[in-house]
């Protein structure tokens, strides 16, 4: 938003809560105790109110009255360089020759300590290859070893005191490490007050600013230790940032308002389950500074997201005794209105729209707007419940419920960047490749955003799944008390934590992560999301775990690393009786918090992005190397992923040996995309089973926060190979789907209607272009997020085992919608299946194999030709290239055809290097065509990526000859 935009919005909200002054009462009561006045809701609301609506409407809506100032302007440097005392450090005209100055970044954090550094010119580079080991060592999750971030380093900067300055608040949101906190000379708070990465704490600091010129704030930040501390840790995610993330992740404050203050304003809606009405309560705390009780008058108008719907407009008086606060409630008993028939309904994407409510909630007193919040209010239900049980999972499986629907969870793990650097930019891309591979849900373990990022998840209909980390401080111990200083933080984060996310449609679910929690821990917490108003189901666990209160948490987790696409659909095996964890159970029933296949093998420009050529080197010709890019760890077997060596074992085996880099790209593409295509469509195809469905899947992981060869649909750089476009496949809104297990194909909706009109067409066809088996099935209606099986019953080759040769087979399906083509899938198959060792499997993170599948027959596919147009135009910012190829070979199949775009010459040669436009966000690609089919694909970007160059288009495939053109 424009300053200007805002100046003009806090202009208009000031001007329009004045007016309100004359039609309520606002005089200081002396000797009173507690009282509250009526409610007033009238069917002619007063003018000022209905002007209010307006400028909602109008423009978006700023906060105003109370002045909260995220400060900016920091300096940093290490307690090893200046040597300080926190009293001299926070004094005015402190020597800071020498600090690294700070930007914040797009939630006004100055950040962590690396990005200090990075800031100022030092370790450029720093995702390139090992450069950032080379740069600042190596840490393990832990006591802070390396000796450049084991000391405490210092965060200083200066702020002005806030207009309304009665009462003065510094706000520390939290901090990565623990911090001693000065303002002008004096320490307002100690390490042992000031810790916890997602506390709050507001320290009163009227008595020490200055009314007039600047003031100063220094903050000793004391290493972060995630074995110790309930605070950030990146587990076994990516290489540990040197750091340790040690910093200030969300901004600091200075809160300024007069004697009366309106906090913690929020709404809460009791929404009846069949969505046709919701009650809605707007609540906050006013406070009392001042020595003599003040009345006060709280103002809401609610906003509904559609012109043609009138607001709703509340008030209510409260008398608040001196130096006390009161909590202030307007509900549906005190104002019908209130009570929303028929209210916009928000749904996840795909089901249905997003529309989001504006609420305004204002503070006045004394003759003038003291305070005024804005929040937005999604209206949707959610729940979930225990199905089951069954032999495979004995105490039940996890379903979610959105409004009223069942739904499938299609997820992914999110991790934030690396070094904890927040850019809306960068989420805004993130959520348009999310929604592009069909997921529903992200899930973010133990990392907690910004407000702006959920914001941004509200508005694009992804689902949040928030939650604890494991394997760190937040799992406490089982065998001790849990320490009183422990039980504040934990209660403190919780408090917080709720506040953040209770206002958002898109959070629907919070859970522990492996371990539930302890009872003290469990108490603390549950105390305070009720207190807070955090009202979304709460699991015990992301596993098969369970507490009294909770109950079974009916989820698994598991497996990291390869397994073959077949162990999907697995639905006879569980270690329950061994484990009843569920563990590293990965087949298609239940819900997995996190599960795939392990390593991501990027596309050569993303590769050539972060991996040296001595990387590249191993990569292709060294599967047992430790790649700095997956993790740390070594060897290949337990919960060891640092190398590709059981990726690679299995790529070898499966699809052949390679000779170059370019070959094992190739095969990786076709590999990574079979497996996660697998993955999702196996989830799907049992959803609805009755005994024990499969309820969701979540990919380990959607991103990571640096490049990665390991768990990713997309790579850092939004590079999207072969693992994001098999995930696109299997979750398309209609889909037609093999099931390999029975022979028969299935066709989903994952829209939010009923569809008919539809028919599937299948072929099993050699790599020769002989078609073995043709059929054809019309699939009648599919409710929304249903399923019909049985469409289409085909024959495929018979099974072989060696020394018999095995023969490699394809399967292609096209689904039609009133005899348009709305889905096209090839797969590829072996007469020699893989098959697992699931004794030996069952409880580990990756396969036993007993045999491999023989999928080098695709090597005998015949050369296909395939003609390739495009087309690009801009409007608004924004491109759009369309691709449109078309396979003309007589017989060949032209299999995984892949588009890029790129910046090029208007002759319609690519500049070569990086020139690929990265942020191109494809609707499809890796593409299959039968002999004359025809396909369009569709990629849309930013025009300045283009970077005032011509888009050119580049096309590859597994069989075909690489060709470019001008876009």
């Amino acid at each position: 938003m424009r300053p200007t935009t805002r100046a003009r919005w806090s202009i208009v909200v000031v001007a329009v809560l004045a007016a309100l002054l004359p039609a309520v009462s606002s005089s200081p009561v002396a000797g009173a105790a507690v009282a509250t006045g009526p409610t007033s809701v009238t069917s002619t609301p007063d003018p000022a109110l209905v002007a209010l609506a307006a400028a909602v409407r109008a423009h978006a809506p700023a906060d105003v009255g109370t002045t909260t100032v995220g400060l900016g302007g920091w300096q940093v440097a290490s307690t090893a360089d200046d040597h300080g005392a926190g009293g001299a450090v926070s004094r005015v005209g402190y020597p800071t020759r020498g600090w690294l100055p700070v930007r914040p970044d797009d939630a006004g954090a100055p950040g962590t300590e690396i990005t200090a550094l990075l800031q100022n010119g030092v370790c450029p580079h720093v995702f390139f290859s090992d450069t950032m080991r080379r740069c600042f060592g190596t840490q393990t999750t832990g006591r802070e070893t390396v000796a450049r971030f084991a000391v405490p380093w210092w965060y200083r900067t200066t702020f002005a005191t806030p207009a309304r300055s009665g009462h003065v608040e510094l706000v520390v949101n939290g901090v990565v490490g623990e911090a001693d906190v000065w303002v002008n000379g004096h320490e307002v708070a100690t390490h042992d007050e000031v810790t916890g990465a997602y506390t709050q704490h507001r320290i009163d600091v009227t008595a020490l600013v200055r009314p007039h010129g600047q003031n100063v704030l220094a903050m000793k930040v004391h290493p972060n230790d995630p074995l110790r501390m309930f605070t950030v840790s990146d587990i076994d995610w990516s290489q540990i940032p040197p750091d340790q993330n040690t910093g200030i992740q969300f901004p600091v404050q200075v809160r300024g308002s007069d004697d009366v203050a309106l906090d913690d304003a929020h709404v809460v809606q009791d929404t009846a389950a069949d969505l046709s009405s919701t009650r809605l309560s707007v609540l906050g705390t006013v406070s009392n500074s001042a020595d003599r009780p003040r009345r006060a008058t709280v103002a809401a108008v609610v906003v509904p997201p559609d012109d043609r719907t009138e607001p709703v407009y509340a008030t209510t008086e409260v008398l608040v005794p001196a130096h006390t606060s009161r909590a202030v409630a307007i509900t549906p008993a005190d104002a019908p209105s209130l009570v929303l028939h028929h209210p916009a309904v928000w749904w996840p994407y795909r089901m249905g729209g997003q529309p989001l409510y504006t609420t305004v909630t204002a503070l006045l007193s004394d003759g003038h707007v003291v305070a005024s919040t804005t929040s937005r209010l999604g209206i949707r239900t959610v729940s979930s419940r225990l199905v089951g049980p069954s032999t495979l999972a004995p105490d039940g499986v996890r379903q979610y419920t959105v409004d009223g629907r069942p739904i499938v969870l299609r997820g992914g793990g999110f991790q934030p960047d690396l070094f904890l650097r927040y850019s809306a930019a960068d989420t805004d891309q993130q959520i348009r490749l999310l929604r592009s591979a069909g997921l529903d849900t992200i899930r973010v373990e133990g990392h907690f955003m910004p407000q702006d990022f959920y914001d941004r998840m509200d508005a694009a209909g992804i689902l949040v799944a928030s939650g604890f980390s494991c394997c760190d401080a937040w799992e406490l111990p089982t065998d001790q008390p849990v320490s009183a200083p422990d039980l504040r933080v934990l209660g403190d984060s919780a408090a917080n934590l709720a506040r953040v996310l209770r206002d958002h449609p898109s959070v629907f679910t919070f859970q522990w992560s492996d371990n539930n929690p302890v009872p003290a821990q469990e108490r603390v917490t549950l105390a305070a999301f009720h207190a807070e108003d955090l009202d979304v189901p709460v699991i015990a666990s992301a596993e098969n775990k369970s507490t009294p209160r909770l109950g079974p948490a009916g989820e698994k987790e598991g497996p990291y690393d390869w397994v073959p696409p077949s162990y999907w659909y697995d639905r006879t095996h569980t270690s329950y009786a061994d484990d009843p964890s569920l563990t590293n159970d990965g087949g298609a029933w239940s819900l997995d918090s996190e599960q795939s296949a392990g390593h991501t093998v990027p596309t050569h420009d993303s590769m050539n992005r972060f991996l040296s050529a001595d990387d590249q080197r191993r990569l292709w010709q060294d599967p047992t190397a430790n790649q700095y890019h997956a993790n740390a760890e070594t060897g290949t077997t337990g919960y060891a992923f640092g190398t590709l060596a059981n990726f690679d074992a299995a790529l070898r085996a499966r699809y052949g040996t390679w000779s170059d880099l370019d070959g094992y790209v190739r095969e990786a593409q076709l590999a990574n995309y079979e497996n996660v295509r697998a993955q999702f469509e196996a989830f799907i195809l049992h959803s609805h089973d009755a005994a024990s469905p499969s309820t969701g899947t979540i990919y380990w992981m959607a991103n990571k926060g640096w490049p990665t060869l390991l768990w990713d649909l997309y790579n850092a750089d939004y590079d999207q190979a072969g693992s994001f476009f098999g995930a696109q496949e299997a979750n398309r809104a209609l889909h037609a789907i093999f099931d390999p297990a029975t022979g028969t194909v299935a066709v989903d909706n994952l829209t939010g209607s009923g569809v008919s009109g539809l028919s599937v067409t299948a072929d099993v066809v050699r790599p020769d272009g002989t078609v073995l088996d043709r059929g054809r099935g019309a699939v009648g209606t599919v409710p929304s997020e249903g399923l019909r099986t049985g469409v289409v019953h085909l024959t495929v080759p018979a099974a072989t085992a060696p020394p018999q040769r095995a023969t490699t087979y394809l399967v292609r399906l096209v689904l039609h919608r009133d005899g348009r083509v709305v889905d096209r899938s090839t797969y590829w198959y072996s007469t020699q299946a893989d098959v697992v060792d699931w004794p030996a499997t069952l409880g580990n993170p990756q396969a036993t194999m007993v045999r491999y599948g023989d999928l080098t027959g695709l090597r005998d596919l015949p050369t296909a030709t395939v003609r390739m147009s495009s087309t690009t135009t801009s409007a608004g910012g924004w491109s759009r290239t369309t691709v449109t190829l078309e396979n003309t070979s007589p017989r060949a199949t032209a299999l995984f055809l892949r588009a890029d775009v790129r910046r090029g010459r208007a002759d319609g040669a690519p500049y070569g290097g990086d020139d690929q436009v990265r942020t191109a966000t494809w609707d499809v690609d890796d593409v299959s065509l039968a002999p004359g089919e025809r396909q369009v694909l569709t990629a849309t970007y930013p025009t300045e990526d283009l970077q005032g160059a011509a888009p050119v288009v580049t096309l590859t495939g597994w069989n075909v000859r690489s060709a470019h053109g001008r876009g």
